[in-house]
């Protein structure tokens, strides 16, 4: 039955049926349909219809007041995009109920996104929700206590795949907020919970070889790279991924799994995770050490560290501090291009470090991995191949997918700016700020409403490119520019 609608089309996007709450219990739906569904004049809509209740936009509703400007939009769009706990039965529904009220992206985005939440809480800080940030990082622990992970998304169908691990900027955050260092010690068994995932299988990887999101490189050090324990379809783009899969050369098992890796890393899609031809059929996710994942991975264990100094658990605290030093060799040692002056990914399979120039690159310097002279030289090739009229560009290639030329989007700038800042290049983060803000403050005075991405090559054009149309709410848009605002463009009304 599912592949059947998923397949047929009944709803034009395949993740509207996945988030369909059923009115009977599944095995009813399932008797109803075997009986009808071989009967002369069976309509598959019609049944689904009738035996499915599909999901409401979030802020479907809502109608922004453009006259009442871009802060107040920001501020009402908190209690939006606010879900409370949830109380659906399991079985009913795809949704993973989570004990405490959430923030959502929006438009199809109806369940709480692992990174989006990261990005959204700095919002949050700025607009002292403290309590709201609270709350999401408590979900988020409960899920890492449940399911040992951090799933994509609260659905079902993320259960095989987690996101960019950013609970640890989570808890730094709140700790922050609650001004209290030792909040990270309340979140360390989830913070060891997500470590445990990340590095599952690394004790028994032989040089050059990988085991599910851990990588051994030949001298034997240490990287990750993002996987998904699946290798179908992806349910919530089912249509999508078959279709694609026909067109690959690979295996359509290896293709989905890498396909799903993608989405995993949050850029799903970009030419980054593709082969030379630059097309969806060739791509090679699994086979790929991405610089950005192990600068997070590298946070989180610099805040194990950190936490069991906390406790005063010195072999522990040292122990955590030399992963992590290692990590930071080996980013060096495999992600930096000293010829284009350019942090990249690694191909471990070809032992080959990637042509493709993306803002992935401006995550060592966040994380204060990059050295000085690094730092500047990104600086250069930020200004010189990156910058826009709207912002910095997520790669330089474009072929039609969301994360590539001339989209971009609100994490990416935020890690860039604030990168940049870490390593006194102050001007040109202004730059960014500026531009972003500005692109933002635009769009919003022409449709009242901020979007998931942004065309900053041609500021009049809407971003396109990816499975599905462009999403108006947003989460991380919301947090990032009343981030940026608030340190940049203070004086300004909006």
């Amino acid at each position: 039955m599912f592949e059947a609608v998923q397949l047929g089309r009944v709803y034009p996007d395949n993740k509207t049926f996945v988030d369909a709450v059923a009115k009977r219990p599944p095995a009813d739906v399932m008797q109803a349909y075997l009986q009808q569904k071989g009967t002369p004049g069976f309509d598959l809509k019609a049944f689904v219809a009738a035996h499915f209740i599909p999901p409401p936009a979030i802020g479907g509703e809502y109608q922004s007041r453009v006259d009442a400007g871009l802060r107040h939009h920001l501020d009402t769009l908190w209690t939006v995009l606010q879900r409370q706990p949830d109380t659906l039965a399991r079985g009913a529904s795809s949704l993973l109920p989570l004990p405490r009220p959430y923030i959502v992206p929006g438009g199809r985005f109806r369940e709480v996104y692992y990174w989006d939440s990261y990005f959204t809480m700095l919002g949050l800080a700025e607009s002292k929700r403290t309590s709201v940030i609270r709350d999401m990082v408590d979900n988020f622990a409960y899920l890492l206590d449940t399911y040992g992970f951090i799933p994509n998304g609260n659905r079902t169908y993320y259960l095989t795949r987690s996101q960019p691990p950013f609970f640890a900027k989570m808890v730094t955050l709140l700790a922050q907020e609650e001004g209290d260092a030792k909040t990270i010690l309340r979140y360390q068994p989830q913070l060891l919970r997500e470590y445990t995932y990340w590095m599952a299988g690394a004790e028994t990887l032989a040089p050059g070889t990988a085991q599910d999101r851990v990588v051994r490189l030949p001298k034997g050090e240490l990287l990750n790279r993002y996987y998904d324990s699946s290798d179908q379809p992806r349910e919530e783009s089912y249509a999508e991924d078959v279709a694609a899969a026909k067109l690959s050369s690979q295996p359509p098992a290896q293709f989905y799994r890498n396909v799903r890796a993608a989405a995993a890393s949050g850029w799903d899609f970009s030419t980054r995770w593709f082969g030379a031809d630059g097309k969806l059929g060739s791509i090679q996710t699994t086979d790929i050490v991405p610089v950005d994942l192990n600068c997070l991975l590298y946070y989180l264990e610099t805040t194990l560290a950190n936490s069991y100094q906390l406790q005063g658990n010195a072999p522990k605290a040292n122990a955590f501090l030399a992963k992590a030093q290692s990590r930071k060799n080996a980013i060096l040692a495999y992600c930096w291009d000293a010829k284009a002056g350019w942090f990249v990914d690694y191909n471990f399979r070809t032992q080959l470090r990637s042509p493709q120039h993306t803002l992935a690159a401006v995550y060592p310097l966040e994380f204060g991995i990059a050295t000085e002279p690094q730092a500047k030289r990104i600086a250069k090739g930020l200004q010189r191949d990156f910058l826009e009229a709207g912002g910095l560009i997520t790669t330089r290639r474009g072929g039609g997918q969301q994360w590539d030329a001339p989209n971009a989007w609100a994490p990416l700038q935020y890690m860039a700016i604030d990168g940049l800042e870490r390593y006194q290049q102050g001007a040109l983060a202004r730059t960014v700020a500026t531009r972003w803000i500005g692109l933002n403050s635009e769009v919003f005075e022409q449709t009242g409403k901020l979007m998931e991405k942004y065309n900053v090559v041609d500021t009049k054009l809407k971003a396109g490119g990816g499975e599905y149309p462009l999403q108006d709410g947003f989460g991380w848009t919301n947090g990032v520019l009343l981030k940026l605002m608030n340190k940049y463009t203070p004086e300004k009304s909006f």
